[in-house]
């Protein structure tokens, strides 16, 4: 199956604005309007959803988000959609989509992360959609760190797009949006690069595959997580797989990531990206140690700090894109081709 890429996103397109999952209280509720502001302040029109609100850890029940979501996916004018965050239960959505009728559809962009992936990931693996492992709406309105690529740039045309790591991350909690809802300068007070395990260099392409270990893991046994058939889809250029995790202990994430490897993940990546995580280390198990246990015996490139998922700032990845990886010494460069 070949990608399938949606239109280019333009000023003056509609961009869906619509909870999957989780919503958003009335007290952060000023902070998704500042980045609905921030997108029409750009051209765009916005289509503010229903589904949004969080008097339960969903957004609405399921049949309402699935509808929701479908309308803004058939409606041609809508050219992206993208969630408030992510939350708890995408996953109930999966078997509330009429995906006969998602195949029929021309593609439109989702972006987000986190929960998303639940989407983000059989979107692309089942429909052949590209999607974009990236920046969710309460984050839109934040300054794009040099080097880097805001997400509605990396889906504006075919690029080549390239994303070099600023070498600088966030350290310690996420800004106060209630404080300061108009806040658009990250904090960045830490510093690192990318790890090449066992050291040397990196220079490798692929198709891009992956998301959040809590998530995708979860997708693994499912048709909704089939990356082992969507390698062999693609190999002959192979996998480039990305993962990273939110906020699960150690031996979880090793368990999750040995789940992945025995489910057939790795058979045709090219290499594995692994981005930092904000989840703390256990007493007899880092979360370093927990990836190198699981998939430190890969005959593959293992890259770990990745300015990847839930510590800011990280890449806007098109899941389904060609990308070529390299890492240097200190830079590290994810050059992303759209056609």
């Amino acid at each position: 199956m070949s990608t399938r890429y949606p239109a280019p996103l333009r000023p003056g397109d509609t961009v869906g604005v619509t909870a999957p999952s989780s919503g958003v209280g009335d007290a952060l509720r000023p902070r998704l309007d500042h980045n609905v502001r921030w997108l029409r302040e750009r051209g765009y029109e916005v289509w503010v959803g229903e589904c949004l609100g969080d008097d339960r850890v969903v957004s609405a029940p399921k049949e309402q988000r699935a509808a929701e979501l479908m309308a803004m996916l058939r409606d041609p004018t809508v050219r992206a959609v993208v969630p408030p965050w992510g939350g708890e239960l995408a996953i109930d959505l999966l078997d509330q989509l009429d995906w006969d009728e998602l195949a029929t559809l021309e593609p439109t962009w989702l972006v987000g992360y986190s929960d998303l992936c639940s989407l983000l990931l059989p979107f692309t693996t089942l429909l052949g959609w590209a999607t974009v492992h990236g920046t969710n709406l309460m984050d839109t309105a934040y300054r794009t760190p040099e080097g880097l690529r805001h997400w509605t740039e990396l889906v504006s045309g075919p690029g080549p797009f390239v994303q070099v790591s600023p070498g600088r991350h966030r350290v310690g909690s996420w800004d106060d949006y209630r404080a300061d809802p108009a806040v658009e300068e990250l904090t960045l007070d830490g510093t690192g690069s990318w790890e090449v395990v066992g050291g040397g260099g990196l220079d490798v392409t692929g198709r891009l595959v992956g998301g959040c270990v809590e998530i995708v893991s979860l997708l693994a046994a499912t048709p909704y997580g089939d990356v082992p058939g969507f390698g062999r889809t693609h190999a002959d250029e192979g996998l480039v797989v990305f993962l990273e995790v939110a906020e699960a202990d150690p031996a979880t994430v090793a368990r999750s990531l040995h789940s992945l490897r025995l489910a057939g993940w790795f058979e045709e990546a090219n290499a594995v990206l692994v981005g930092r995580t904000p989840a703390p280390d256990a007493d007899r198990l880092s979360q370093r140690e927990a990836v190198l246990d699981a998939l430190g015996s890969l005959d593959v490139p293992l890259v770990l700090g990745a300015d990847i998922g839930h510590t800011q700032p990280w890449m806007s990845l098109v899941t389904g894109a060609a990308a070529r990886v390299v890492v240097e010494g200190d830079r590290a460069e994810v050059t992303q081709t759209l056609d």
